[in-house]
Parts: C-alpha cells; sequence; structure tokens
C-alpha cells in the first residue's frame, strides 16, 4: 500500500483518499516574473511523478498547480523593464510552458491563475472578517489574526513565541502582531487594484492558493505540496486561513520537496550558482536532466554538478541501449500485470515506500541487466522484459523515445562539442553504411574502414552485430 510521509504529522501514512477512487492534489506553481529555475524543475518534476504514479495506483486524479500573476516581485520586474504587467506574466507563462513541456512534465488538469480568482479570494477575506478571524489595520490592509487559530506552527513545528521572538519589527504599527499576516493589500500608486468592500487593492499571497485550491478540488482535499521553503509561512498560513474560512480540515497530507545545491552549495543568485531550466537544457538532454532530478528521494537535497548530468546521461544510455533490437511490437503490460510480476516488484515496493525514484530507478536498471542476459538465447522474453522496463519507465517520465532515434538524434545545441561533429543527417548516415556494406562484400576492407572512419570523426558510431550494422551519436 503506498505510504506518504506527511510534513503536517512528521511520519509516513497509508494513503487512503476522502473519494477511494479518486486523488485530488494542489501544488504550489510559479510566480511567474522570471525564468523558471532548476529548484522549480525538481518541484514540477516531482509531482508530474506523483500524478503518473497515483493514476497508475487506478486513482481518478485531479491535479491542480496554480500561477501566481499578481506580487511583489512581479510588479517590481514589470516596473524595471518598463513593461505592461500582462505581458510580463503571459511571457514568462508561455517560457515556463515551453521548459516543463522539453523536461517531459504533462501539464497539470487544472492550472488556476490568482487574477482570475479575485472574487473568491475577497469572499474568503469577507468570511473571515465576518468570523472574526481578520481585521483591518489603518493603513487598510486586512490581516489575519495568527492568535485565533490555536494550531498556527503545527506543520513548521514553532510555537508561537518562538516566532514572534524572531519576528522583525513593522515599519508601521497596523498589524496588531507581527505574526499576523495581509489577506488584502490596499492599493498604492500606480499599482493593479480591484475593487473591494475594504477599498480597492489586491490580494495577498497566502490568500490566493486558500481560494484557488478550495474553489478547484473542494474545502478539504488529499495532497497539497510544494518545495521546501514554502512550509512556512506560506503552507502555514494557507491552513489557518482555509480552516477557520471553511470550518473544516483543509488537508490530509503535506509533501516539501527538498532544495537544489550546485556542487554542495545551496543554489543562490548572490553565489553565482544559478541556473535557469533553459540555460540547462541548452547544454544537456531534457530527458537527462529529468532523470537526474529523480536521483535522490524528494525530501532530501540534490547535488547539481556538470559530472552529475554526464552520469545521468550515461545511465540513460545504458537503459536505451538494453532496449535496442527488441520486439516494438510487444504491447505494454496491463499496469494490474505489472504490479503482481516478480521482476518489477521492487519498483513498486520503491514507489510505494514514500515515492522513493532512486530504489525505483534501480528497479529499471536490473530489468535492463536481465534483458541483456537472455536477448542473445530468447528475444521473445527480452522483447517482453523490454515492454515492462518501457512501461516503468512512462512511470517515471522516462524511456519514451525510439532507443535508435535516442541514440542517432542531433542533440540541436545541447552540447555544443556533439554538434559540431554532427554533421551527418541520418539519410547520409545510413547512405554511408550501404556504401561500406557493399565495399566489405567486395572484401574492399580498406574502403570499408575508411568509412568507418570518416563516421567516427564526425561523432558516429557504427555497431556490427546480428547480420546487420546499427549506428548512434556519440
Amino acid at each position: 500500500m503506498l505510504q506518504i510521509y506527511n510534513s503536517l504529522s512528521k511520519r509516513n501514512e497509508p494513503f487512503v483518499p476522502i473519494d477511494p477512487e479518486q486523488a485530488r492534489m494542489y501544488v504550489c506553481g510559479m510566480t511567474v516574473y522570471d525564468y523558471c529555475h532548476l529548484g522549480h524543475a525538481r518541484v514540477m518534476v516531482f509531482f508530474d511523478v506523483v500524478a503518473r504514479y497515483l493514476r497508475a495506483c487506478g486513482y481518478r486524479v485531479t491535479y491542480v498547480r496554480n500561477i501566481t500573476d499578481i506580487d511583489d516581485k512581479i510588479i517590481k520586474r514589470a516596473a524595471e523593464l518598463g513593461e505592461d504587467i500582462d505581458t510580463l506574466t503571459q511571457r514568462f507563462i508561455e517560457a515556463m510552458h515551453e521548459d516543463t513541456a522539453q523536461l517531459g512534465v504533462a501539464p497539470p488538469d487544472v492550472e488556476p491563475r490568482a487574477t482570475r480568482y479575485i472574487e473568491q479570494i475577497k469572499a474568503m477575506v469577507t468570511g473571515l472578517l465576518d468570523k472574526g478571524y481578520a481585521y483591518q489595520g489603518a493603513n487598510g490592509d486586512v490581516y489575519y489574526d495568527v492568535s485565533r487559530f490555536n494550531n498556527y506552527g503545527a506543520l513548521s513545528g514553532q510555537q508561537l513565541g518562538e516566532l514572534r521572538a524572531g519576528a522583525r519589527v513593522e515599519v508601521n504599527e497596523s498589524k496588531d502582531d507581527p505574526l499576523d499576516f495581509v489577506l488584502w493589500k490596499a492599493a498604492k500608486p500606480g499599482e493593479p487594484s480591484w475593487d473591494s468592500p475594504w477599498g480597492r487593492g489586491r490580494p495577498g499571497w497566502h490568500i490566493e492558493c486558500s481560494a484557488m485550491s478550495t474553489e478547484s478540488l473542494g474545502n478539504h482535499f488529499d495532497i497539497h505540496g510544494g518545495g521546501m521553503d514554502l512550509k512556512f509561512p506560506h503552507h502555514e498560513s494557507e491552513i489557518a486561513q482555509s480552516e477557520a474560512a471553511t470550518g473544516e480540515k483543509f488537508v490530509n497530507v503535506w509533501m516539501h520537496v527538498g532544495f537544489v545545491q550546485i556542487d554542495q552549495q545551496k543554489m543562490s543568485k548572490s553565489l553565482g550558482n544559478f541556473f535557469t531550466i533553459r540555460e540547462i537544457l541548452a547544454r544537456y538532454r531534457p530527458e537527462a536532466v529529468r532523470f537526474l532530478l529523480l536521483t535522490s528521494h524528494y525530501r532530501s537535497p540534490l547535488n547539481y554538478s556538470d559530472r552529475s548530468l554526464e552520469e545521468a546521461k550515461a545511465a540513460l544510455d545504458t537503459l536505451y541501449t538494453a532496449l535496442r533490437g527488441l520486439d516494438t511490437a510487444v504491447p505494454l503490460p496491463e499496469m494490474s500485470t505489472l504490479r503482481t510480476s516478480p521482476e518489477t516488484a521492487t519498483f513498486f515496493s520503491a514507489m510505494d515506500d514514500d515515492f522513493n525514484t532512486p530504489e525505483a530507478r534501480g528497479a529499471l536498471f536490473d530489468l535492463a541487466t536481465e534483458i541483456n542476459r537472455v536477448r542473445c538465447t530468447d528475444l521473445a522474453e527480452a522483447s517482453r522484459l523490454g515492454a515492462c522496463l518501457r512501461a516503468l519507465g512512462g512511470i517515471l517520465g522516462l524511456l519514451q523515445q525510439d532507443p535508435d532515434e535516442y541514440f542517432q538524434v542531433v542533440p540541436s545545441v545541447l552540447d555544443s562539442r556533439a554538434a559540431s561533429k554532427a554533421t551527418f543527417t541520418g539519410e547520409e548516415v545510413e547512405a554511408l553504411i550501404q556504401k561500406r556494406a557493399k565495399a566489405r562484400k567486395d572484401k574492399d576492407w580498406a574502403e570499408a574502414d575508411r568509412i568507418r572512419d570518416e563516421l567516427q570523426a564526425k561523432g558516429v558510431v557504427l555497431e556490427d552485430g546480428a547480420g546487420k550494422t546499427t549506428w548512434r551519436r556519440q
């Protein structure tokens, strides 16, 4: 049975959805004022795997990942660039969609944008005011009264007294408590704003997610996720305002993804080791990047380096090599069959253990080893195992390319060294292979060797075997 570590209870728990046949999941998405970075990629890839696995387990999944398209950072960036806010956010939304598509991340079922949920946000703020959980400050902002919610701090494991002791002193004295957070910000000159019972203004960050998630999934749903940095104060505040507004439990399971480190250091713009997804994809295959993002357990830090990406590429090569030459007409097995097959048991055991992708990836290599062991004596069995490997890879969003195409495709500008060598098209390579075959038939070994060397010099490796010659890019 699937067990998930719940950040709220601090332990693994059996996953028991509210509706036995449906899993409802909300993940905090991007604040679209810049290109997505590697940390964002890790969160999006991981929860894509969660959605895929839940579907593989037989659940109907409703996966919601929001977009924050109104925020202090967005307003500041638009002003710096002299750009209209709608134009800025749309540009970065489109860039995010391009990046995630390259990484094999399927679109969420619902992708709400904060600016399209203003009425729902105002309704939730009104309810909190009516119930005495919120108040309007002298500056016109509406605040949530943290002292009214007894369990504030439970998710992050902090006590209110400790939080207050570490709170920054506010410049204004509009808040009753340093921990109180804004629900509705009074309008400032030149900023986007909407009419409300409390004057023109715009929503605070935390209330946006509460309104979007409950509108999309109901007051009480199964899973809420995001990066580790969102645990406090964002998710802590979501719990407080949502449960106060609805009178119901907000979320059953909270999941948080660990940070990305660059050569063992935390990724940071100040350290100069900050990489966007598209910067990395300009140098490496997208599937290798995705493979790397699944090498560490999602709650642990992930170390990124050029060496680790090269290792991920080499590991993918190993798996695709095992799939080459197999009968691709063999249909993928049904998921119910896979779960009961002895050769795939390790994979499902790993995934059922809080989505242990490092162990699950190990199971793929076990299958590849078995394929290579039997392929010379039993191609039908090797092809059956290959179908299993492709099916399991699909749950992780891997191994969905044709093996020959994987090795033969020119990786665009992914690697300037490979691109500089790859001057032959696939058709040209095939023509040279046919020319070499004729030379070998005529026992013109010098010409056959010359053609092999010419291809090798351009990064094309020939592999002779089983009565035919295959090729791959170096």
